[in-house]
């Protein structure tokens, strides 16, 4: 399928399709713009011009491309969180540059809890070849699509516990940097905000304390689902407290950003606790102060996840394979010395 076929359907040009399709961190100009290039590639099964490729290489056999299955847990839409977005946009072009064509790309939130629920008819009724899950997944869905898919890969802050192959990022191991970064600022009084249901960033923020001798105190520790609305009104709710942590660990970004956004708002107030999190999506660093977070690196999740889903395809390996990459520490602005937590001005 030509690249003019796609800028036709999405109403775009020539050269935009192209950029956005050769590069996931293209910025557009509307990022509505993206969704519809991808929505229009992915409906026109779209893959890159394999004669010439392999014209290129000096190869004359051509191969029936893989169709694969895009499955994002956590989240019903790419609005909800960014990181999901950004890493499902990575994916996709990794797809693509494999020649392979996107078969369908899914949400079902409901697969990140224990209690796993139905999976829907689309995903066990496709022609897919194999699928790469994006976020957590119960090991009982996991079964369930190793029935259905050749092949099967997990990128993840979240072990799967060998149940299939998976590219990750140790979720206990970034809360652990996230942590001790706020322990050498100083802060004894450090909360955390998001999933505590056998979620391993909530693991490693506990452990850490255990490991440096510092109280564990249930009221600095707020269940959540993981969204910018849920940090606004968390961060409201803890203002009308009494007893406050001088730091806050937040899973994710786009929760952190929502308490930024109510500290924003009562600027003037005495509170403004230090802020930490992890993912490193974009907008970190549209903040002010800008976000300090745990980057994930992407871009290697998203390349080894389609290497092991090929490999598995064309019979390359047939053991459970488990790709564990490391997290970096970005140090930016939204955390301080405890001795100067009073100081600083939050606001977006």
């Amino acid at each position: 399928m030509s690249i003019k076929k796609i800028a036709e359907k999405a109403g775009v040009s020539y050269s935009t399709v192209s950029r956005v399709l050769s590069n996931p961190e293209y910025k557009c100009s509307d990022e509505s713009v993206r969704e519809r290039i991808l929505s229009a590639a992915r409906e026109l099964n779209y893959i890159p011009n394999e004669a010439a490729k392999n014209l290129k290489l000096g190869i004359s056999k051509e191969q029936t491309p893989y169709k694969i299955t895009i499955l994002i847990t956590r989240t019903e839409s790419p609005v909800t969180d960014p990181f999901f977005r950004e890493i499902t946009q990575i994916v996709e072009s990794e797809i693509h540059k494999n020649m392979c064509i996107i078969s369908q790309i899914l949400y079902q939130p409901e697969l990140s809890g224990s209690n796993s629920g139905v999976l829907a008819e689309e995903i066990l009724n496709g022609d897919s070849d194999g699928l790469i899950i994006i976020g957590k997944c119960s090991q009982s869905a996991i079964r369930s699509l190793k029935k259905t898919f050749k092949a099967v890969v997990s990128v993840n802050r979240n072990s799967t516990n060998y149940e299939s192959d998976e590219v990750t990022c140790d979720g206990a191991k970034i809360a652990v940097l996230a942590v001790e970064y706020l322990i050498g600022l100083g802060h004894r009084k450090i909360g955390y905000v998001g999933d505590c249901h056998n979620e391993s960033r909530f693991k490693g923020y506990r452990e850490t304390l255990f490991k440096y001798n510092l109280d564990y105190d249930v009221d600095f520790v707020i269940n959540s689902c993981q969204g910018e609305k849920q940090g606004y009104e968390i961060m409201e709710d803890l203002m009308h407290r009494k007893n406050l942590p001088t730091a806050i660990y937040c899973a994710n970004d786009i929760t952190a950003i929502g308490m930024l956004n109510a500290l924003s708002k009562y600027k003037n107030r005495y509170y403004n606790p230090s802020i930490i999190s992890s993912d490193d999506i974009d907008e970190a660093q549209l903040t002010k102060p800008m976000l300090t977070t745990v980057r994930l690196p992407k871009k290697d999740m998203a390349k080894f996840a389609m290497y092991l889903l090929l490999d598995r395809l064309n019979g390359g390996h047939k053991s459970v394979v488990r790709v564990e990459l490391e997290g970096s520490l970005v140090i930016r602005e939204s955390c301080s010395q405890v001795s100067s937590a009073l100081d600083c001005e939050y606001y977006i």
